[in-house]
């Protein structure tokens, strides 16, 4: 996926119209719908149907919607960051996580450019599992995941966040203000699969199992098309954050997990030896606040 076919979709996504956003971009309309077909088929879903007057949204560009905007915007500032130093300013490669709470990365980067200008930092999104990856083959110089990784990577703990439920609208779980586990007895319940949250997957399934509880799991690995995947299985409910169900699932009510509760960490992951601006970068990553679990 490239960052013009996310600027392309959001401009089709606000004209409602295919030939209007190609006017507004200054492109061929047949360009952009091949540009358009291409970001349909990386992300396996469609994303726009016809409808009389242009082109009406599908639930899944609704979902996509906000997160490109959020990565668009990320973009943008890191490309002010890289102008506004000079030439000599080193690169530092990040990778950042789904669900990353867009205000508390708005303040690391606020950071970065106070604390560290000397830094140009680029922004990659990816999977936790992608991301140590990445790491390991050099590509990226941090990493926030969701997992610890494994020797000799080296990690620090950044925040902790909330697991919930966010709720199908109408069902009778939406209407209260926390969710038991016990409560998903019985219940068609998505959440990721075992790969992209291991510690946390086996958590909730012991937990459950201990408890007697057995909701009826479904596990699938989605970064984007969270509601595609409950449409698709017919669950009434989501595991996720707070950040990820507002943005995913908007309008879906969100309740917090308890008894017992249970929390996503996030990790500041990195190679043993680092450049010096590398650690710099880290260190205000490790002291900016950590977000709000409210939010």
């Amino acid at each position: 996926m490239e960052l013009r076919q996310l600027r392309y979709f959001v401009a089709i996504f606000e004209h409602r119209s295919i030939s209007r956003a190609a006017e507004h971009l200054r492109i061929s309309q047949p360009a952009l719908t091949r540009q358009l077909h291409q970001l349909e088929r990386h992300v396996k879903v469609p994303l726009f149907e016809r409808v009389p007057s242009g082109v009406s949204p599908t639930p899944a560009a609704l979902a996509l919607h906000e997160h490109a905007v959020l990565v668009l915007r990320l973009a943008d500032a890191t490309g002010e960051v890289a102008r506004s130093a000079g030439p000599a300013r080193e690169v530092v490669r990040i990778g950042l996580p789904p669900g990353a709470p867009a205000p508390w990365l708005d303040q690391v980067l606020d950071a970065l450019r106070v604390r560290v200008p000397e830094a140009a930092a680029t922004l990659t999104d990816a999977s936790s599992t992608d991301q140590v990856r990445m790491l390991r083959e050099g590509h990226l110089d941090l990493a926030l995941t969701h997992q610890r990784p494994a020797a000799p990577v080296t990690a620090r703990l950044l925040y902790e966040q909330p697991f919930g439920i966010a709720v199908r609208p109408g069902r009778p779980l939406a209407r209260r203000r926390r969710c038991r586990l016990a409560d998903l007895d019985g219940l068609r319940i998505l959440a990721h699969s075992r790969e992209q949250v291991t510690a946390e997957h086996d958590r909730v399934l012991s937990a459950a199992e201990a408890l007697g509880v057995h909701p009826e799991w479904v596990f699938a690995r989605f970064v984007e098309n969270a509601l595609a995947c409950v449409t698709a299985s017919d669950a009434v409910a989501a595991l996720l954050t707070r950040p990820s169900a507002q943005r995913l699932l908007p309008g879906w009510p969100w309740l917090p997990l308890t008894d017992p509760g249970f929390a996503l960490p996030t990790w500041l992951a990195c190679q043993p030896q680092v450049r010096a601006i590398v650690a710099t970068v880290a260190e205000v990553f490790a002291t900016t606040s950590p977000p709000d679990p409210a939010v």
